[in-house]
C-alpha cells in the first residue's frame, strides 16, 4: 500500500514548468520552513529511519504532471497490469487440471496388458507338447471362432481325432469307435469294444489304417488305451471336464455305427450321475446278434442279457442319436471338448436285428473318470 504526500486538490499544479510558488519561504498554513525547491527531472525517496538497510531507495524519474507519491522501499512495487482471475461460476468449484494422475493411469494400464498377455503365453507355452493329453475345461475352444456352436463346426474340429475300431477274437468280429488323446497315436475307447480280441485295426478320418496293440483295460469302468504302431501327427482330441456339465447343455455324438465312420449326431444332455451296469465282456460276444450292447439301469435289462460279470459307473444321459458302433466314440460339448466316452444305449426292438435303433436313450462315462484312469491305464493293467 502507497500514501500521497499531498492531500487530492490541496495544491494546484502551478509549479509546472517553473519553481515551486513556496520554494524557499514559509509554508502559507504551518508558518515554518518551506520545503527545499524539488528538481522536476527527478525524486528521491528518503531513507527510512526504521529499515536496517539505511540508504535510500534508488532515483526514479518523476512526470512533473503526475502527482509525486511516496513509496516505502521495503515495499515491493505494485504489478504493472491488473492481476486476471478465472471466472468463478457460482455453485460450482472450479476446476482443476490433473495431467499428472491420467498419465500415470494410463503408463500402469499400458504395463498391466503386457503383464497379462505375456502370462497368457506362458501358460500356453507350459501346456504344450506334442504327445501330451490335451486337456481342458469346458470353456476352451476348439471350434474356430466363425463356427463357434454350430454342430458343422464340431464335427470338423474333431472328427480328425475319432477313429473306427474292428476287433477281430475268437468268438467273431465287433465294430467301435475310439477318441485319438495322444499325436502319436493312444486311443481310448470301452474295454467292451476290444475283449477278447486277437486283432485291432483303427481306421482314421482320412482313411489310413493302423494296427493296435492293447496297453490296458480297467472292466470296472469299461475303458481300454491302445496304442497304434508307427503313428505320428495325429490330431489329438481336447478332454473337457464333465464335472461342468449341465442338464440341457447341447452336445454332439462321433462315432462308426455300423462300420459307418465318422458319423455325426447332435442332441442334449439329458441327465447326470446314472447308474449304468454294463457287462464287463468276458467270455461272451463283444456285442449280441442284434448289434446292441447289453446293459442294465435301474433293475431292468436293455439289448439282451449282462451275464454274470457286471459293472456299474455313473454315466451322463444324451437323446443324441447312438447306433451299434458309437461305443468307444466321443461325447462333445460345443466348444469342441470331449466330456464322456459313448457306452451304451438303448436299441428298440433287442430282440431283431431288423428293428433295432437308437430310441434316445444313451449314456457316456464322463471323461473326468476317463483322465483320472489314465494312469492305471498306463500302466498295463488288465483289471
Amino acid at each position: 500500500m502507497t500514501e500521497s504526500n499531498r492531500r487530492d486538490g490541496e495544491y494546484e499544479n502551478t509549479y509546472q514548468g517553473g519553481a515551486h510558488p513556496y520554494a524557499g519561504g514559509t509554508h502559507p498554513r504551518t508558518g515554518g520552513e518551506q520545503h527545499p525547491t524539488i528538481p522536476s527531472e527527478t525524486f528521491a525517496h528518503p531513507a527510512d529511519p526504521a529499515s536496517p538497510t539505511g540508504p535510500a531507495s534508488p532515483v526514479h524519474p518523476v512526470n512533473p504532471a503526475e502527482p509525486v507519491t511516496a513509496v516505502n522501499p521495503e515495499w515491493p512495487p505494485p504489478p504493472p497490469y491488473e492481476p486476471t482471475t478465472a471466472a468463478v461460476v457460482p455453485g460450482r468449484r472450479p476446476r482443476r487440471r490433473r495431467r499428472g494422475p491420467l498419465a500415470l493411469l494410463a503408463a500402469v494400464a499400458a504395463v498391466a496388458a503386457a503383464i497379462g498377455g505375456g502370462t497368457a503365453y506362458g501358460i500356453q507355452e507350459l501346456t504344450g507338447g506334442s504327445d501330451a493329453v490335451a486337456s481342458s475345461a469346458t470353456s476352451t475352444n476348439v471350434v474356430p471362432a466363425s463356427q463357434k456352436g454350430t454342430v458343422s463346426g464340431v464335427a470338423r474340429a474333431v472328427s480328425p481325432s475319432i477313429v473306427e475300431i474292428s476287433a477281430t477274437g475268437n468268438n467273431g468280429s465287433s465294430t467301435g469307435s475310439g477318441v485319438i488323446i495322444t499325436s502319436d497315436g493312444e486311443i481310448v475307447t470301452n474295454n467292451h469294444v476290444i475283449a477278447g480280441a486277437s486283432q485291432i485295426k483303427a481306421r482314421t478320418s482320412d482313411g489310413k489304417e493302423y494296427t493296435a496293440e492293447v496297453v490296458g483295460t480297467d472292466s470296472g469302468k469299461d475303458l481300454a488305451l491302445i496304442k497304434l504302431a508307427n503313428a505320428s501327427g495325429l490330431k489329438a482330441a481336447t478332454l473337457g471336464d464333465s464335472d461342468a456339465v449341465q442338464v440341457g447343455d447341447e452336445v454332439v455324438a462321433i462315432g462308426s455305427p455300423e462300420g459307418l465312420t465318422g458319423t455325426v449326431t447332435s442332441g442334449i444332455v439329458s441327465a447326470l450321475d446314472r447308474d449304468v451296469t454294463v457287462s464287463t465282456g468276458e467270455g461272451q460276444q463283444p456285442q449280441q446278434p442284434d448289434g446292441g450292447w447289453p446293459f442294465e439301469f435301474d433293475g431292468r435289462e436293455f439289448n439282451g442279457d449282462t451275464g454274470s460279470s457286471t459293472t456299474t459307473y455313473k454315466a451322463l444321459q444324451t437323446d443324441a442319436s447312438l447306433n451299434p458302433g458309437n461305443s468307444g466314440g466321443a461325447l462333445i460339448d460345443m466348444n469342441g471338448n470331449i466330456i464322456g466316452i459313448n457306452s451304451a444305449m438303448h436299441s428298440a426292438g433287442s430282440g431283431s436285428s431288423s428293428g433295432a435303433g437308437s430310441v434316445g436313450l444313451g449314456f457316456a462315462i464322463p471323461i473326468n473318470t476317463v483322465k483320472a484312469d489314465l494312469d492305471t491305464l498306463r500302466s498295463g493293467s488288465t483289471d
